[in-house]
């Protein structure tokens, strides 16, 4: 059962990063008037909520446990 070691380690690891850095996100706004087209372009950089992240730590924390207990 390393398999599922590893899997819980990807897991903590991506719960770790996730409480550090941000998730970019574009959105693009406009209309066409004829054969004129106008937009605008926002970037937006979020979060994850902090629920979020413990989830994924306490989970992959007891994947790795669960791994390393059936070897």
């Amino acid at each position: 059962m390393r398999f599922l070691f590893w899997i819980g380690m990807v897991v903590l690891i991506l719960g770790i990063v996730s409480l550090v850095m941000p998730i970019p996100r574009n959105e693009r706004e406009g209309f066409k008037a004829g054969g004129v087209f106008v937009s605008v372009e926002t970037r937006h950089e979020k979060k994850v909520p902090p629920y979020v992240s413990a989830v994924m730590i306490l989970g992959g924390v007891s994947t790795m446990v669960a791994g390393k207990k059936k070897s």
